[in-house]
């Protein structure tokens, strides 16, 4: 028997992404997010617009695209309810999201120079892909609430344990992404455990299936 249901969230298992980008004065803006697929040499991201990074990506045209591992978790979850916006929409507000200048501090994380964009690359993931923007198409209707931005990958970098010797391919055993399930985290195929998010979500309904980013 099916039931019909008004899922809060579409989130029925993809990868998380770190998105390094730049902000307006230069400093580095980090981002978690769950809507993003990829198809040949290119990928696209969904990102709510009242986001940090949505603004970041329009003014500057580039980013990179950070694919944490399973075992990163914690660090990934430290970011979930931090906002590069200075100003803050009052439903992020109301779930508990703060103004945080320093994304990288507050992560743990470290902060890497990319080779053919500005954007920075977070040195601890396994996986980063430098990207430039090549479409931006806005979503949702009567009046769109989220952008869809198709991006161009520039450059990969994969650290070296994950690359079958002798090739240019990564090895599927080896590589464990951060999954992100409605709003839980897995790993592994383990369920490692909820993300901050999932604590008192509340979003208005057509924003409920964009992009968890800031």
């Amino acid at each position: 028997m099916h039931k019909p249901l008004d899922l809060k969230v579409m989130y029925f298992g993809t990868p998380v992404v770190l998105i390094g980008s730049r902000n307006e004065d230069g400093t580095a803006n980090l981002a978690p997010m769950s809507s993003a697929w990829w198809l040949g040499e290119c990928c696209m991201l969904g990102l709510g617009n009242s986001g940090q990074t949505t603004a970041n990506l329009l003014r500057e045209r580039e980013c990179v695209l950070n694919l944490p591992s399973s075992a990163m978790v914690d660090a990934v979850d430290r970011l979930a309810l931090t906002t590069g916006a200075r100003v803050v929409p009052p439903y992020k507000a109301r779930q508990g999201y703060r103004y945080e200048p320093d994304k990288f501090a507050v992560a743990g994380l470290t902060e890497q120079p990319a080779d053919l964009v500005r954007a920075p690359r977070v040195a601890e993931c396994p996986i980063q892909l430098e990207c430039r923007v090549i479409g931006v198409h806005p979503f949702g209707v009567p009046e769109p609430h989220a952008t869809a931005f198709q991006v161009e990958v520039v450059r990969v970098h994969v650290e070296e344990e994950l690359v079958i010797p002798g090739t240019d391919h990564i090895d599927p055993v080896g590589w464990d992404p951060l999954i992100m399930k409605f709003c839980e985290f897995f790993g592994g195929g383990d369920n490692l455990h909820p993300s901050r998010l999932a604590a008192g979500w509340e979003m208005p309904h057509d924003l409920r299936h964009t992009g968890v980013t800031a």
